[in-house]
């Protein structure tokens, strides 16, 4: 008999085994450290390969603005392909891509090739980001997710920290080349290793059976036009160009969200698009990013410009908050199982705040102290707030919608720090020297404002169960499962609750309603003297799987 209050569209519990989630687990990890090692390195080795290709600094920037733009025309789309072909799949198909183009990079001859091949890694970057997420959403049920995705992102911060450093020693021993080498090896082996094992079934093809290619577009011109209207801002200033662009974004956005309500296939399912509580958390994600990034672009230049120090030192000054990334991450994934998504949200936001105003505060005589806390703040709420919003979006997904929110999830990872970036760099324009001021406090501001947000996040049992609709209205109540043989099929190893059954002793007693008469429509109450039912009898408990706190958020 299925449990009180258990919902109606319950959705099984992944059926993997232990060494199936741990490979699903170390490919998910592995797959986010691939992409964001390259992102890292690719910075310290940009100044050499201008040198060796006789590139000029524009040009050197379309290796990370074309990347870029790739990257977040592609994401949602590439999540539904996901969706619609296996996640397993679509991940192998990213990793061998990605890792041909970074050989290909290798050896290229010249910028032109090295743009353009940039440009493919960021498709293949598409393919593969969403798809670690949602493998990881089919292989764990989602009271289980919060670990995955801590270990997930304590490996990015990892990858983050490392990538300066190693990108450093490649270049300086073995020149530019060697960083896009880095990644072929372990690109082409996970590929492989992702074709080769069965992995979990196709998701069902949503209603309709269309890919939204008109949604689709969309979307790619607001997100495409956002990102190029943004980049170059640090450098440039506003222009015409840039109003210009955004009134583009403006467009295409309303135009894409009307088509999606409109359409009977939508690449952003109406339960996700809908959705208060995702869009509550995606949020969180846009203002935590742009506080963070914000942050590290304005205290790199005031370290650097101000206080003086050179790159290494700098790096070391900043080194505490990808510390905290890394050691935080798993505590973040206990502390919401026990206290909730909103006040673990609550929490991580209050921190990076606490953070960035530290931080404001920095002038030349700042210690090294001062400035390791204020980092170390970041960090620990940065990667508070990134594992608890992430949790957030992928569990209150259906696992048949988990690639389009890890799409979506990945999508406000790489719009926040554009923003941020964006707004640091304009307010810094406004003071003729490097101060943390303004720019900073604005940002803290963003930051708060994330505060805001997470209090629309589920409380200690969200993640698990919410009693929410996708949409975030409440379900309505269900009949009594004593008087409805309407309800949710049995979980495998259950007796449905329609079999006939010999009445014991103890359930001529119990405060279980009795059946209805044959001429009867309406149950009789249940008797005066008992107030509680009795517990079930050895052979009626349910299967583990089929415990409440496995149903679907």
């Amino acid at each position: 008999m299925s449990a009180p209050g258990a919902r109606c569209d319950r959705e099984p519990p992944p059926r993997h085994s232990s060494a199936r989630r741990r490979l699903t687990l170390a490919s998910s990890v592995l797959g986010a450290v691939i992409v964001a090692l390259d992102g890292t390195v690719l910075t310290v080795a940009q100044p050499t390969l201008q040198r060796d290709l006789g590139a000029s600094f524009a040009r050197v920037q379309w290796t990370s603005t074309g990347y870029l733009i790739a990257v977040a025309a592609l994401l949602v789309f590439a999540g539904r392909l996901g969706d619609r072909y296996g996640h397993q799949q679509v991940f192998a198909v990213g990793t061998l891509g990605f890792g041909a183009a970074s050989a290909g990079i290798g050896v290229a001859s010249g910028i032109g090739w090295v743009i353009g091949l940039r440009v493919a890694q960021g498709v293949f970057g598409a393919l593969l980001q969403p798809a670690t997420l949602g493998m990881l959403r089919a292989a764990y049920p989602p009271d289980r997710l919060g670990m995955p995705i801590a270990l997930r992102t304590s490996a990015i911060g990892l990858a983050a920290a490392a990538g300066p450093l190693v990108g450093g020693a490649l270049v300086t021993h073995l020149g530019w080349r060697a960083v896009f080498f880095l990644n072929v090896v372990p690109a082409l082996a996970m590929g492989v290793l992702a074709l080769t094992v069965r992995g979990q079934s196709r998701a069902a093809a949503p209603a309709g059976g269309g890919l939204d290619l008109p949604g689709a577009g969309l979307l790619a011109v607001a997100l495409v036009s956002l990102v190029h209207t943004l980049v170059p801002i640090p450098e440039a200033g506003w222009t015409t160009a840039t109003v210009l662009g955004l009134l583009v974004v403006a467009g295409a956005g309303t135009a894409f969200v009307r088509h999606e309500r409109r359409t009977a296939s939508p690449l952003v399912p109406s339960a996700v698009l809908g959705s208060a509580t995702i869009g509550a958390a995606l949020g969180v994600l846009v203002a935590a990013s742009a506080s963070m990034l914000g942050t590290l672009f304005v205290g790199s230049y005031f370290l650097q410009r101000t206080l003086g120090l050179d790159p290494l030192q700098t790096g070391l000054r900043a080194l505490p908050c990808a510390v905290m990334l890394v050691v935080g991450a798993p505590v973040s994934a206990v502390l919401l199982r026990r206290l909730g998504a909103r006040r673990t949200t609550l929490a991580g936001t209050i921190v990076l705040t606490l953070g960035v105003l530290l931080l404001s505060r920095l002038d030349e005589a700042s210690t090294a102290v001062a400035i390791g806390g204020g980092f170390l703040l970041l960090g620990a709420g940065f990667g508070t707030v990134m594992v608890t919003a992430t949790a957030v979006v992928v569990t209150h997904t259906s696992a048949e919608s988990a690639g389009v929110a890890g799409g979506l999830q990945q999508t406000a990872m790489n719009i926040g720090p554009t923003l941020g970036i964006a707004a640091a760099a304009t307010l810094m324009t406004l003071t003729t020297d490097v101060t943390t001021g303004p720019p900073l406090t604005t940002l803290a501001a963003v930051s708060a404002s994330g505060a805001l947000l997470a209090l629309r996040l589920p409380g200690q049992t969200g993640v698990v169960s919410t009693g929410q609709s996708p949409s975030g209205a409440p379900h309505p109540p269900l009949p009594d499962p004593a008087h409805s043989t309407t309800l949710c099929p049995p979980a495998p190893g259950q007796i449905p609750s329609d079999t006939p059954r010999p009445p014991t002793p103890d359930q001529r007693h119990s405060a279980t309603p009795h059946p209805p008469h044959a001429h009867s429509a309406t149950p009789h109450p249940p008797h005066a003297h008992s107030a509680t039912p009795h517990p079930p009898h050895a052979d009626q408990s349910p299967p583990e799987d089929a415990s409440p706190l496995r149903t679907r958020p």
